[in-house]
């Protein structure tokens, strides 16, 4: 078996010392939509550490780059780690390595990886990446669980510790039909709640202590785009679905009389979960790819749906999984997204739309995002409601 957890960094967290922590890999670990945009596993981490050692100065660097593989990781090692003189380096590569580099290749790189960090006196905990849902032909479950299963060989052979998320996201498919979909985002990346399983699985690596992992803090400003625009003149372009496009408007006039503000209607009269989810393929952030020249949005408004039309809550969940994915900027966050659920507007919903809020709210907090919903003490009309909660998201 690979070492429980790496000797000379547990020593140094022992010791109360500073510890320097690169994390290296492709999209899973970089900060991307799947986690809000503004952190991800790398943040997780740090706090899971620092709740068993909260006197230790403990730096995180997260090295995550979208598309990256193996190969990818090698050409940039040099500047996007060795540079930044790590105490350990946690590399979870795979995923992209799956579709383009043949097995011989991986495992081979994933040596060279071990010898240029302990090169740098660098420890390495090496990871495996999350199981998937069946849905990307090119990246089939058992592929993956081999490529898996390389990376594990190469922990044992060189003698680095091995962080075994795959078998961790594994477990839980098997054995928990409820919390799996809700730990990923979309077929291939989990969300934030998956990433805080990584957390605890790295956490646990590298101390040899089970974690209970605290939970991260509130965003300091869940809005920063809108946040910035309020002192301005604007513009300030919103993509809305109906009918909260008239209601965002509404309320925003009322805190930022001054600010201009442009309004896109997201028609939803008649749609299911399925067809909004069709709508934001189409209109959310590949379309401000796909023409560079096309002004971006300052925020995205979504919600769900009335009634779930037949479709099981699996289905719904990642549906609007998806919907919430699109309505984000692809990267770091470039504007914000706001879900604003129907008790809202409708105060008394019903027992099925309120188990549907329900669950969509869990969605929204899985993906580290801000929600506005109206609790069951809160009286007044869906503009007052509104107002109120966005001053408050706001800090006025």
């Amino acid at each position: 078996m690979p070492p429980a957890h790496t000797s000379r960094v547990a020593q140094l967290l022992a010791h109360g010392q500073p510890v320097k922590i690169v994390c290296f890999g492709d999209s899973i670990t970089g900060v991307y939509y799947h986690t809000g945009g503004r952190r991800a596993w790398s943040d997780a981490l740090g706090s899971a550490l620092r709740s068993h050692y909260p006197n230790n100065p403990i730096a995180l660097i997260n090295a995550g780059i979208s598309g990256n593989t193996t190969t990818d990781g090698l050409q940039r090692m040099e500047h996007d780690v060795l540079a930044h003189r790590p105490d350990l380096i946690v590399a979870m590569f795979g995923m992209n390595d799956v579709v383009r580099v043949e097995a011989t290749v991986f495992r081979t790189n994933l040596e060279t990886l071990i010898a240029r960090a302990r090169a740098h006196q660098a420890e390495v905990v090496l990871m495996t990446p999350n199981a998937v849902f069946p849905d990307d032909p090119a990246r089939p479950p058992e592929k993956l669980a081999a490529y898996a299963q390389h990376m594990r060989e190469v922990a044992l052979a060189n003698q680095v510790a091995l962080a075994d998320c795959h078998q961790a996201f594994e477990y839980i498919r098997v054995n928990d039909g409820t919390a799996w979909p809700r730990l990923m985002s979309d077929p291939v990346h989990p969300n934030m709640r998956g990433h805080r399983v990584f957390a605890q699985v790295v956490a646990k690596t590298i101390t040899g202590k089970t974690t209970e992992l605290p939970e991260l803090p509130v965003h300091a400003v869940p809005l920063p785009r809108l946040l910035a625009k309020s002192g301005t003149a604007g513009p300030m372009r919103i993509v809305a679905m109906c009918p909260l496009d008239t209601l965002i408007s509404s309320a925003l006039r009322r805190l930022f009389p001054a600010l201009a503000l442009q309004i896109i209607p997201w028609a939803t009269a008649g749609k299911s979960i399925l067809d909004l989810e069709q709508d934001a393929m189409r209109i959310g952030w590949t379309r401000y790819r796909e023409q560079p020249g096309l002004p971006e949005p300052d925020m995205f408004v979504v919600t769900i749906p009335p009634g779930d039309r037949g479709v099981g809550r699996e289905q719904f969940y990642r549906s609007w999984a998806m919907i919430l994915n699109r309505a984000q900027s692809f990267g770091e966050l470039r504007w914000d997204c706001l879900p604003i659920l129907p008790s809202v507007t409708i105060p008394d919903p019903g027992p099925d739309q309120h188990a549907l809020e329900q669950l969509a709210l869990c969605g929204v907090l899985d993906k580290d995002l801000p929600a506005i919903v109206r609790s069951k003490d809160e009286t007044g009309s869906p503009l007052e409601l509104l107002t109120a909660k966005l001053a408050t998201l706001l800090g006025a």
